[in-house]
């Protein structure tokens, strides 16, 4: 069984590239458009990391992550920021309010599973197949 990764992304194209990449390194990816579908899912998904896009619409990223966070099965679910909100400060405001990681968009498709590599553990990483 290929371990889960919950993307919450409205973007069409990034889903699409992400599920790509990582479904072509062992991963299952599980979408969710909106903010509330990602908070269902994450109720009824068991997942290794949630990558989480910060401009969604009606519900925000960070009433997500708040609402991930108040979960007690996401206590130890590494959270990724995903997000074009790369001015100054942002990074570190978004670490601040509970991801453990933070990618900006556009993302690097030549790094962009070793960018998460810190983030998910070696058994799920072993599934990749030696890249």
């Amino acid at each position: 069984m290929r371990p889960k990764i919950l993307y919450i992304e409205d973007n069409e194209q990034n889903l699409y590239l992400v599920t790509f990449l990582l479904d072509k390194h062992g991963y299952e990816v599980v979408p969710a458009r909106t903010g509330a579908e990602g908070i269902d899912l994450a109720g009824r998904t068991e997942v290794v990391l949630v990558l989480l896009d910060i401009q969604l619409p009606g519900m925000d990223g960070f009433e997500v992550l708040d609402e991930l966070r108040r979960m007690a099965a996401f206590d130890n679910v590494p959270i990724v920021a995903i997000t074009s909100h790369a001015m100054v400060g942002d990074r570190e405001r978004i670490l601040a309010a509970g991801c453990n990681g933070y990618i900006e968009k556009p993302i690097n498709p030549r790094t962009f599973v070793s960018q998460l590599g810190q983030h998910l553990s070696r058994d799920s990483s072993e599934s990749e197949g030696g890249q």
